[in-house]
């Protein structure tokens, strides 16, 4: 009898131990890991940090946000795999990077899709913007948000960078990219794929002649040191896409996704509405600079940039869908 007690006891005893461990596991905040590759004082790195303000107050001691900054965790080859198997949450790709999941992201790389941000801002508001969100879904990847960067600029080391003939024969840099492989070709130009961190030395060494950028990507790897002008064509978006493993996201409990889904909301509103702040700020910077003339481009220039690159349109239409550029084209017109 006394062993019966005593064997009871002891499982009480277990039963209870395995409580509170169970407890404690349960208590542990989720572990968030957001990884990208720029530094801090960009929007992006704005962007993540604020998201883990506004997450961790959203949902005290039920999730820890770790922000990992400039490659710190892994570089721009290595962190979509790192997002596939789990070993990080959150990553910021550029929108260019998506093509070999789907091509119906490639709308943001057609030339002159959007007239500027605030049409770049209402299709990606719009049903379709939100459904390109889940485009990935099948390959485990769900989009979470979209993060502006800004509009692009050509440069070049020539003196005159005002209409499509002007480029002609030229080597750009371009990210790895179809259409923007197109874009080049189809104005004669010769596109050739650089890893960001090159493209200041092969600017000013003349491997490559010209690139496109977002004003605050210019300024902040001195790329008008080294190219004579920048001509104002705001030609293309260049923003990312925040995006999570879709299995770990559809695991979370309802409350902390809904915490999480706000909190990206704010961190949305406040990277994007600085990156219209450092992009206007680093405009002038250039400007007051002196090094590159910057070029502004006449209705005439700008619509015979427009004519010489609509044929890229046409040949990316089946694989993006005329559905999507449609919806695309109708943001311009609000």
């Amino acid at each position: 009898m006394k062993f019966a007690t005593s064997r009871i006891a002891a499982a009480v005893g277990l039963s209870l131990t395995l409580g509170l461990a169970a407890a404690t596991v349960h208590a542990a905040p989720i572990v968030v890991k957001f990884s990208h590759v720029v530094a801090e004082n960009t929007p992006k790195g704005q962007g993540a940090l604020k998201f883990k303000e506004l997450a961790e107050a959203a949902l005290p001691g039920k999730v820890e946000v770790q922000v990992f900054s400039n490659s710190q965790l892994f570089g721009d080859g290595k962190e979509m795999e790192a997002l596939l198997l789990g070993d990080v949450q959150i990553i910021a790709p550029s929108l260019a990077k998506f093509d070999r999941y789907t091509k119906k992201l490639q709308i943001f790389d057609l030339p002159f899709m959007f007239d500027d941000m605030a049409a770049l801002d209402r299709f990606q508001a719009s049903p379709k913007g939100q459904e390109l969100l889940d485009s990935m879904k099948s390959k485990g990847i769900k989009g979470l948000a979209y993060w502006h960067n800004g509009l692009k600029q050509l440069s070049s080391n020539k003196d005159k960078l005002v209409r499509p003939e002007d480029v002609k024969g030229l080597k750009f840099r371009i990210q790895s990219s179809d259409v923007l492989e197109a874009q080049f070709r189809q104005l004669g130009a010769n596109p050739q794929k650089l890893a960001f961190s090159e493209v200041y030395q092969a600017l000013q060494t003349g491997v490559v002649d010209g690139a496109e950028n977002p004003w605050s990507n210019i300024y902040s790897q001195k790329f008008h040191e080294v190219q004579k002008t920048i001509a104002i064509t705001n030609h293309g978006a260049l923003d990312y896409m925040v995006i999570t493993n879709s299995g770990w996201w559809d695991g979370l409990p309802e409350d902390v996704r809904a915490g999480l889904q706000k909190a990206m909301a704010g961190a949305t509103a406040h990277a994007n509405k600085l990156a219209a702040e450092i992009n206007d700020r680093d405009q002038k910077l250039i400007a007051e600079a002196g090094k590159a003339k910057i070029q502004t481009l006449s209705k005439e220039d700008v619509a015979a940039w427009r004519s010489a690159l609509k044929p890229v349109w046409d040949k990316f239409q089946d694989q993006i869908g005329k559905d999507i550029i449609d919806a695309a084209v109708a943001s311009n017109q609000q």
